[in-house]
């Protein structure tokens, strides 16, 4: 499961769990490991780590440094999913909902190391998935806004029908195009909630690389480096 911690792999992690033809046994997360963060949702890994213990299941961090080129990213991958693929491991579940070139890209770079891609949310209204999500009692903070699309002050909300009800008009309501990213603190597949408090809200920006198409930092929108983005820090609470 690519489990990023955020909304999306949460329900579709759900639906994976629900779905008899696949046996769950891993999660993949991408890191900053420059930073010692989830890639551009900014947790901190202890909080990473507090949902893979709550799951109960194993936890492989992608590593990738601050700026990954595409052949840096891909080689990294390779190696990564190795051992999980020694493990008798065939299928990488993704949670992208409409994103054509994403899943295309997904499929091919799994299908030439004999792996297939699985997309349990694919083509579903966002509307609905985020409504669902609320229904079956997810919980999470959002902790990323690309302000190209949002203000600093949907950065540190709960994501809830106010949420939901508050955003512009053309803003994808799961923040598909990469409008924003959340953290789940907590999940009906979860032991207990995740306690956390607030830390700080900062404001970064990123310059374009010379060639957009070697930038794998983002998973859910094509051009994560048209904008700054607020992050809000969450900090763990023994």
């Amino acid at each position: 499961m690519n489990w990023s911690g955020g909304k999306d792999s949460a329900l579709a992690l759900y639906h994976a769990l629900r779905n008899p033809r696949f046996h769950v046994t891993d999660l993949l997360t991408s890191v900053n490991a420059h930073f010692q963060r989830v890639s551009m949702h900014g947790v901190r890994l202890e909080l990473l780590a507090q949902q893979a213990q709550r799951i109960g299941l194993p936890l492989t961090k992608l590593e990738l440094p601050e700026m990954p080129g595409m052949e840096d990213y891909e080689r990294t991958m390779r190696a990564t999913l190795a051992p999980l693929q020694a493990k008798g491991i065939r299928h990488s579940i993704f949670g992208d909902i409409f994103l054509e070139d994403l899943r295309q890209y997904r499929e091919q770079q799994l299908a030439s190391i004999g792996m297939e891609a699985v997309f349990p949310l694919w083509q579903r209204p966002s509307a609905d998935l985020l409504r669902e999500y609320l229904d079956l009692g997810f919980k999470a903070v959002v902790v990323c806004v690309n302000d190209k699309f949002l203000d600093a002050s949907f950065c540190g909300r709960l994501l809830d029908a106010d949420f939901l009800r508050d955003l512009p008009p053309g803003v994808d309501a799961c923040g598909e195009n990469g409008e924003y990213h959340s953290f789940v603190f907590d999940a009906p597949y979860f032991t207990s909630p995740i306690p956390f408090e607030y830390g700080e809200k900062v404001r970064r920006t990123y310059q374009p690389p010379a060639n957009r198409q070697a930038s794998c930092q983002q998973e859910d929108a094509p051009d994560p480096y048209a904008a700054g983005f607020w992050y809000c820090d969450l900090l763990p609470i023994e």
